[in-house]
């Protein structure tokens, strides 16, 4: 008597909480056609986040105000995928854009490693913190090309910010290729450590939304105006967001550079 075989998946219910790659199965001593091709794609889509270029003419047309456009010392995408250091550095030829005045805030938009993350939720982010500002004042907004975190130090010290944040594309795993991140610094400049800023990151479809990046931000910065400090001195309390609806995408379309 032939009897029925029940395939038991103990790796369902962990699929169903996470977008990791568990429990995909074999075909012999490979993966599925549909598992490796999946994996496939993703990794396309990462590469072509690294490797592509922000159409900023495009980003600015939505943001709130006009922008200031500057570069770090990294001069190609090449460069600044071998050389991290240059990326963390303005060109001095950008000096002159910045010009230094009384702000609780500096707003950089940069590149980082997913121009696909830029081009998605830079603007909602922008605009969703522009909403909650109050009185808060913030320096022109700057874009910054071929940008690493750190680009946000010089840059919020030549605007004479008390407090610098760089919107930027977080590098991008098999999992998100379009993640964006936040770092904020108190008392920007130039030698600034990575423990002396605080990170909102995971901005992205499957993530934090813009809204909600936004509130935790704007309280971080008032936290941070409060105290005089940010890092690992200033610790996140903020209450517990009610879930909304999920983040909408920017207006802009990834690139297909």
């Amino acid at each position: 008597m032939a009897r029925d075989i029940i395939a038991l998946d103990p790796f369902a219910r962990f699929r169903a909480a996470t977008r990791a790659r568990i429990g995909l199965g074999r075909a012999g001593d490979g993966l599925p056609t549909t598992a490796l091709l999946e994996f496939q794609l993703a990794h396309a889509k990462a590469r072509d986040a690294v490797h592509g270029a922000v159409d900023w003419d495009a980003l600015e047309e939505h943001l709130p105000a006009p922008a200031i456009r500057v570069k770090s010392l990294a001069a190609d995408r090449s460069t600044y995928l071998r050389r991290p250091d240059l990326g963390r550095r303005l060109d001095p030829s950008c000096a002159h854009l910045l010009s230094k005045g009384d702000w609780d805030l500096a707003l950089v938009i940069g590149d980082g490693l997913s121009a696909a993350a830029v081009h998605t939720w830079a603007v909602p982010v922008v605009w969703a913190l522009h909403m909650r500002l109050g009185c808060l004042s913030m320096a022109p907004l700057v874009l910054a090309e071929q940008a690493r975190v750190a680009l946000a130090d010089p840059i919020g010290e030549a605007l004479g910010a008390r407090i610098s944040v760089m919107l930027i594309g977080e590098r991008p795993g098999l999992s998100v290729a379009d993640s964006l991140g936040i770092y904020m610094t108190h008392g920007p400049r130039s030698g600034r450590r990575d423990g002396e800023r605080n990170c909102l990151s995971n901005i992205h479809a499957h993530g934090l939304a813009p809204a909600a990046a936004a509130d935790k931000l704007v309280w971080l910065i008032r936290q941070s105006l409060r105290l005089g400090l940010s890092g690992v001195g200033l610790k996140e309390e903020t209450p517990s967001l009610q879930p909304g609806q999920g983040p909408t995408p920017g207006l802009l379309p990834p690139s297909s550079d």
